[in-house]
This record gives C-alpha cells, structure tokens and sequence, in this order.
C-alpha cells in the first residue's frame, strides 16, 4: 500500500479513510451556523456559542471554531498578518490582478471553495471561473475536503484551457505544491489576494452569485 501511495503522489492516509456516519447534531449545528453567517457575519464564536445555546444546541467555543472553518465562514473584522502563508513550504505569490484590464477568455480564470447545505448533510463545491466570460470551466463536488477532489477539477480544467493568471485565496488547498505545479508547467502566471469573507460563503463566487452560473 506504501509503494503504491508513493507510485501515485497519493497521501497512504487516505487510502485508509472510512467514512463516518453524519452526526444529526453536527449537520443541525452547521445549517444553523451558515444562517447566522448569513444573517451576522461580524459576529464572534463567544456570541455564536451564546445564540445557538438559546436555541438548545449546547456546544462549546472550539467546535464552533472548527465548523466554521471547515465551512469557510470567516468573521469580518480586520485582521492583522494576513500574507502569512500556511506553512514554510508553501510559496508567496504576488496578487497581480490589481489594475489589469481583463479583454478577453483564458486571461485570468478564479478558484475557490465553497460549502453546500443539504438537507441530510453537506458538500464541498470547489469551481473554476474564467472572469472574463463568467463561464465554469470546471467544477467538482465532495463529502470530505481531502484534496483530492480539488486537484481532480484542476486535471479537468486544465484538459479544457490553460489561463494566463490563475488567481485564487491563500487557502492551503491553493497554496500547495501539490495544486500550483501543474499551472506552472502549463505556462500560467500565480496569483494570490487576501482572503475575503464574503467571496464564496455558500451563495457567491468573488462578489457574484452562484445561481447565476
């Protein structure tokens, strides 16, 4: 199984993953957490935990945290030390959006993650948009933000086009080698901005909505 792991660039701990029944609590708790989110978007896990405790969902402060994160759902505050990357191994690549004009396809293609309430559980979207046209290029769905998943959509939309800049948050599915290599082999530019709350918090996709794709 290791040599097989190796043979394939596959993390050996994924080949070993068993899913986990859903946890009734937990998908009642994240449904509630994307609405208050949606409704508070400042608001802080000290205030959340109070709220939902009024509600009868008792959970503690790190839970909250935890799902939320695993959702994507960052609080809007200002926050200090935002270009610091995921780790030493991860490299910093410029934003190099800010002031281009973007005229025409494959220019300039957008990623990002988003999570997707469901009414037993919960999906990860992870998309790819040319912002020029407003087309998907390609898009994926899954129960688990391994990321696979992600590299998966990438393979496919690198088969439909290559973008001169691919742009995407600081998020460490992006952030990876594992992810940029094939963009730079391709011969496409990387670009980074700092995370921004409200860029795809389950309804839009960098300020735009995602029924309208």
């Amino acid at each position: 199984m290791t040599w097989q792991a190796d043979l394939l660039s596959l993390s050996r701990a994924s080949l070993y993953y068993q899913p986990r029944p859903i946890d009734d609590l937990e998908v009642r708790t994240k449904h509630r957490l994307d609405k208050l989110y949606t409704d508070y978007p400042f608001l802080g896990s000290r205030k959340i935990v109070w709220m939902l405790a009024q509600e009868g969902i008792e959970i503690g402060r790190h839970t909250v945290r935890r799902y939320r994160q695993e959702m994507g759902l960052w609080t809007v505050y200002p926050k200090p030390n935002l270009s610091k990357p995921a780790s030493e191994e991860h490299r910093i690549y410029p934003y190099l959006l800010r002031g281009l004009a973007i005229e025409q396809p494959n220019q300039v293609w957008g990623v990002d993650i988003t999570y997707i309430r469901l009414r037993q559980g919960w999906m990860y979207l992870v998309a790819f948009l040319d912002w020029f046209s407003r087309y998907v290029v390609a898009w994926e769905l899954s129960d688990t933000l391994q990321i696979e998943f992600v590299l998966s959509c990438r393979d496919q939309a690198l088969d439909t086009a290559t973008p001169q800049i691919i742009n995407s948050d600081q998020g460490s599915h992006f952030t990876t080698e594992r992810f940029t290599d094939a963009f730079l082999k391709a011969g496409s530019r990387i670009s980074r901005h700092r995370p921004r709350p409200w860029a795809m918090s389950g309804q839009h996709f960098y300020g735009a909505p995602l029924a309208q794709r």
